[in-house]
């Protein structure tokens, strides 16, 4: 019997490899992708990882096509690549929207398209968007203004590949974390009550629960 299959993007970082970490300790078949192979990105039997330029459209769509090929099927995918940037309007020009852009849409685009693609074929399938408070309500993107436009996108993308996937048992859902705990927000805000902060290893086990439960609608998950 294969294993079940897992892509996640942006291994290297705090989300990403909890992530990774978590599908791998479930016994899936993880191709972790970082934009570089470090030394201790090594091999084991239940993680591959793989040097990829999320932002090369071309060898996106190749990439995810070999997997697919080489496994079957592509069961689960999760996209937490991304950057952060403040600044209000006055601060924030076309450049620095695109940017934001660039970061967080087009990096989770040229994954999300093949990966949907392939799961349509197979007509099951989980792909996880890691979205924010300030791409869901505008409320919360004061002061971020061009973070809060380019995460806008990916709950406008899973809605239209959520209508594409009916009938179907792909799912499509959009992960809205509360402050993570990492050690550059500790950094970035020494004064904050870290107590109500969420850990990178706690959504990826949401994440991980929600990939191997009965597909239901796509939907946003808080945690």
């Amino acid at each position: 019997m294969s294993l079940h299959t897992a892509l996640v993007t942006g291994a290297s970082g705090n989300l990403g490899k909890a992530v990774v970490q978590t599908f791998a300790a479930h016994n899936f078949q993880v191709y972790a992708f970082v934009h570089h192979i470090k030394q201790n990105d090594i091999p084991s039997n239940y993680i591959t990882p793989i040097a990829l330029d999320l932002l090369n459209e071309a060898a996106c769509s190749n990439q995810v096509q070999a997997i697919a090929q080489s496994n079957g099927s592509i069961d689960v995918a999760v996209l937490t690549a991304g950057g952060f940037a403040m600044g209000n309007i006055a601060d924030t020009d076309s450049k620095a929207i695109q940017q934001q852009i660039q970061l967080n849409f087009e990096t989770a685009y040229h994954i999300a398209r093949p990966v949907f693609l392939q799961m349509l074929q197979q007509k099951k399938g989980h792909l996880f968007f890691i979205g924010s408070k300030a791409g869901l309500d505008t409320r919360h993107a004061n002061g971020l203004t061009a973070y809060g436009l380019s995460k806008s996108l990916l709950f406008r993308l899973a809605e239209v590949m959520q209508a594409e996937a009916k009938g179907t048992d792909v799912v499509i859902k959009v992960i809205v974390p509360t402050i993570i705990d990492t050690p550059q927000n500790r950094a970035d805000m020494p004064n904050a009550d870290f107590s109500k902060w969420t850990t990178p290893e706690a959504i990826a086990a949401i994440i991980v629960e929600q990939a191997i439960a009965a597909p239901t609608n796509g939907e946003m998950v808080v945690v």
